[in-house]
C-alpha cells in the first residue's frame, strides 16, 4: 500500500489547489474547484487513512481508498442517504427487507437491512470555505437532521461528522481579478464560538435510548489557510493565543479536534458492538 496522506498533507494541497484555480480563472475557477469536490474528496481520503492507522482492513472500507465512487446509500427513518465513508464489519453481509415503518419510505426495499446498516459505522466529510456566516442556520440544521433520521431506526449506530471550516475567507473582489487574498470574518471569535458551542451540541452521544439528533463524535476542524502553511487549531489555548476565541469564553474544542477523532469513534464502537471486527 502507498503511503498513506496526512491532514497536512491534504490542507497544503487544498490552499494550493485553490489558490491556483483563483490565479488561473479568478472566481469562476474557484468555484467550479469546489463544486468538482476536489478538495473535500481530500479529506475522505484523510479520514480513511486515519481509519487504516488505527488498524481497520482497507477492505471494509467504502468507499475504498483512493476511490470516490461505491458510496452506500443507507435508510434512516425518513429517507435514504449516500454515506461518505461507511466502515462495515469483515464478512458481513446485508439482508434486504421491506420497509414497514411509516413515512416516506414505507413499502420500499431496504437493500442492506436493518441489521446491516446498525453495525456499518458511517462517517460524513464536509467544509465550509467561505459564507460561512451566512450559510450556518442551514448547514446546522442539515448536520443534526441526518443524525436523526439514521438513529431513529437505527439507535446503536455510531455516526462522526467530520466539518472543516476556514479562519479566513478569499476575498471575493480581489479573485475576480485572479488575485489571492484573505478577508477577515468580522467579529472572527464569536464567529468561531458559535461553531464551537453548535457542534459540542450534537457531540458525544453517549446513550442508545435518546440524543438521537446527536453524532457518537464530531470533528470541528479549523484551519486558517491563510499562513504559509495552513494552520490547525487543536487546542483552546491555540485558538486564544490568536484572538480566534475570548479568554472568558466557555467554548471549547476539547472535544472536538482532530486527534482522537478517529480513536475515539472506534472505542465506542467496540463498546456497542463487541463482536464485530474491522480487522
Amino acid at each position: 500500500m502507498k503511503n498513506l496522506i496526512t491532514l497536512q498533507q491534504a490542507l497544503i494541497e487544498i490552499k494550493n489547489l485553490i489558490e491556483t484555480a483563483i490565479k488561473q480563472s479568478g472566481t469562476e475557477g474557484k468555484n467550479n474547484l469546489i463544486r468538482s469536490q476536489r478538495p473535500i474528496k481530500l479529506l475522505h481520503e484523510v479520514t480513511k487513512a486515519e481509519l487504516i492507522r488505527n488498524k481497520v482492513n482497507p477492505k471494509c472500507l467504502n468507499p475504498p481508498l483512493d476511490q470516490s465512487h461505491g458510496e452506500l446509500s443507507l435508510a434512516g427513518f425518513f429517507k435514504k442517504k449516500d454515506q461518505d465513508i461507511c466502515i462495515v464489519p469483515n464478512g458481513f453481509e446485508p439482508k434486504p427487507e421491506k420497509l414497514n415503518f411509516p413515512g416516506i419510505l414505507y413499502g420500499q426495499e431496504d437493500k442492506f437491512g436493518f441489521d446491516f446498516t446498525e453495525k456499518t459505522l458511517s462517517i460524513n466529510v464536509r467544509s465550509q470555505l467561505s459564507s460561512s456566516a451566512k450559510n450556518f442556520d442551514t448547514l446546522y440544521e442539515r448536520t443534526f437532521a441526518e443524525a436523526l433520521n439514521l438513529h431513529l431506526r437505527c439507535p446503536k449506530m455510531v455516526l462522526g461528522e467530520f466539518y472543516m471550516i476556514a479562519v479566513n475567507e478569499y476575498d471575493s473582489k480581489a479573485a475576480n481579478r485572479k488575485q489571492v487574498k484573505y478577508k477577515n470574518v468580522v467579529g472572527v471569535s464569536k464567529h468561531i464560538e458559535k461553531y464551537l458551542l453548535s457542534f459540542a451540541a450534537v457531540n458525544n452521544r453517549t446513550t442508545i435510548t435518546g440524543d438521537h439528533f446527536k453524532y457518537e463524535r464530531v470533528c470541528l476542524l479549523i484551519v486558517d489557510f491563510s499562513k504559509k502553511t495552513p494552520k490547525v487549531y487543536n487546542t483552546d489555548a491555540e485558538l486564544k493565543a490568536d484572538n480566534l476565541l475570548t479568554a472568558n469564553s466557555v467554548a471549547s474544542i476539547q472535544n472536538l479536534s482532530f486527534p482522537n477523532f478517529i480513536s475515539d469513534l472506534l472505542k465506542i464502537y467496540s463498546t456497542r458492538f463487541r463482536t464485530e471486527k474491522f480487522k
